[in-house]
């Protein structure tokens, strides 16, 4: 089974959907939650099917339920979304 769970390590990581295309970057990871600055290309559309709302004006929450796997270098999201 692949690693979900995210940790402090993660930040920096790109963050990718299940297509592999880039949304964004793990930008913080407070209280044992892991916050994402999305690229300033991505559609409103892709942040509404991940729950995303204005939680911290340019960052939001990613929860480890919607994380396929974690790599060494990327976080990649489940294709659900």
């Amino acid at each position: 089974m692949a690693d979900t769970q995210l940790t402090e390590t993660d930040e920096g990581k790109t963050v990718v959907n299940a297509d592999g295309d880039e949304i964004g970057v793990i930008s913080d990871f407070r209280a044992g939650q892991a916050y994402v600055d999305p690229d300033p290309g991505i559609t409103d559309k892709v942040m509404s099917s991940l729950g995303w709302t204005d939680a911290d004006e340019e960052h939001y929450a990613l929860n480890e339920d919607q994380v396929e796997h974690v790599t060494d270098d990327e976080v990649r999201l489940s294709s659900g979304l």
